[in-house]
């Protein structure tokens, strides 16, 4: 019976008894040092690093003898890019929702049903401190209320900074 039993290396079999030699482990780590492939692996290296600088494709280990076009902005070259673009101006006429907040509060179920006629909802702003003013959801500015024609408006005191709106939208 032991005569039949040969080892899994000699068989070829790539299972999971298969067992490799020192040799077979070295020459595949190390292709390029005279295994039986014959590839260099540093010529191949030098090549890819080669290609990527120039900005070539690689196929199979070989450099791509494509030219690579120069690139052309003419919007850039025409002087179109001082002011505003005309082909812009379809997005002037996109409603915007623009909501001028007084202030904000939280309030359990039963506060909100016990609410009726001349009932006072405290808001988490003082009286006389600046109104926020919403474009979609988003802060742009703030102001204060003024009267105009018996309309109530809002005076434009503050304008949000882009920082500013970056900081909101991380907190």
């Amino acid at each position: 019976m032991e005569e039949n039993t040969m080892d899994t290396t000699e068989k070829g079999n790539t299972g999971a008894e298969a067992q490799l030699s020192q040799d077979d482990i070295d020459r595949l780590l190390n292709p390029g040092d005279g295994g039986k492939d014959g590839v260099d692996q540093d010529k191949l290296a030098d090549e890819w690093a080669k290609a990527l600088e120039e900005g070539q494709d690689i196929e199979e280990g070989k450099p791509s003898q494509k030219a690579a076009m120069k690139a052309t902005f003419k919007e850039l070259e025409d002087g179109r890019h001082n002011g505003p673009s005309k082909d812009l101006d379809f997005i002037l006429d996109i409603p915007l929702e623009v909501t001028v907040e007084m202030g904000r509060t939280r309030m359990i179920i039963n506060d909100l049903l016990q609410i009726g006629q001349g009932s006072v909802i405290e808001l988490n702003r003082l009286a006389g401190e600046p109104l926020d003013i919403l474009v979609n959801n988003k802060l742009v500015a703030r102001g204060e209320v003024v009267v105009v024609s018996e309309k109530f408006g809002i005076r434009i005191t503050d304008i949000v900074s882009p920082l500013e709106r970056v900081k909101r939208l991380a907190s």
